[in-house]
């Protein structure tokens, strides 16, 4: 009978081939016993034939729409057989060692649940993946105090978790599309009495926001916003949640008052114009 792999590696791929298929060496050359899952989320620049022929392997589950970031995670995790489940990001590139280190962190560390890699960006310089607290905390009472630990959650780029714990908690929430997913997960699992990790060993290359390059960046924020308003509605009381509006607005008004009169000085249109319709986003969302 074979021996499960430590690993089981599911990436999510959208529109990110030489990225995807760059990552995937990376992982070959990896050490520690590993099945890898990929989940194609409706992918027009031929991401999956690629990986198919390049690594035949691999997992393959090619999506014939794009299922959001949460839901095709879920999509690959019945089929993992490994002691932890790692959520790697397509736009990433892991060091020979990564993956052992850490499997070593998290068997000497049994009350973490979930840990994030150290991210670098491409030029090797640190990439901020860790946060203490979540969006919107300041403005909560006492929702957080009984999580265990003091991380809030980590980027998820490259989050290692223990396969039985995400099992329990049946994965990402599916009602985030794309942003805040990972902080939720988080949240989850710290409710349960796990606290959350960082690797400061095991390094990790990002290049960060490449399925997203070609969206606009007010529609980028738009989405960001509305996961965080997803996140505050699952996790907050009515009161902590009216006090965050109450500031979105009052920030939104004064931004939106400031760039009126900076208008017949700016030389970028674009990015002032830009500035002017997350304001608005933010009044609108605020005003729901």
């Amino acid at each position: 009978m074979t021996e499960p792999p430590t690993f089981s590696i599911v990436i999510v791929s959208y529109n990110t081939a030489a990225l995807t298929l760059a990552c995937l060496e990376s992982l070959a050359a990896a050490n520690g016993t590993k099945e890898i899952h990929v989940v194609d989320n409706a992918s027009t620049d031929g991401s999956p034939s690629l990986i198919k022929e390049s690594f035949p392997d691999v997992y393959l589950a090619a999506n014939r729409t794009n299922r959001g970031f949460a839901a095709a995670n879920n999509q690959a995790l019945p089929h993992c057989t490994g002691r932890y489940i790692v959520f790697l990001n397509p736009d990433t590139s892991v060091k020979k060692d990564s993956l052992e280190k850490a499997a070593e962190y998290l068997d000497k560390n049994d009350q973490v649940g979930l840990a994030g890699a150290k991210i670098l960006n491409p030029d090797g310089t640190l990439q901020e993946s860790v946060s203490y607290r979540y969006p919107g905390e300041k403005y909560s009472s006492w929702e957080t105090k009984n999580l265990a630990g003091n991380i809030a959650c980590v980027l998820g780029a490259c989050m290692i978790a223990r396969k039985e714990l995400i099992d329990s908690l049946h994965g990402f929430d599916e009602d985030f599309f794309l942003y805040g997913e990972d902080q939720d997960l988080a949240w989850r699992i710290r409710e349960k009495g796990f606290s959350i990790g960082y690797i400061e060993d095991s390094e990790v290359f990002h290049w960060g926001s490449q399925s997203e390059a070609k969206t606009p960046p007010v529609e980028i924020f738009a989405k960001k916003l509305k996961a965080e308003y997803l996140f505050y509605a699952k996790h907050y009381r009515p009161q902590a949640i009216v006090r965050i509006k109450r500031s979105q607005r009052q920030k939104a008004i004064y931004r939106l008052i400031t760039l009126k009169l900076m208008t017949p000085f700016v030389r970028d249109r674009f990015v002032h114009d830009n500035k002017m319709q997350y304001c608005r986003i933010a009044l609108e969302m605020a005003a729901k």
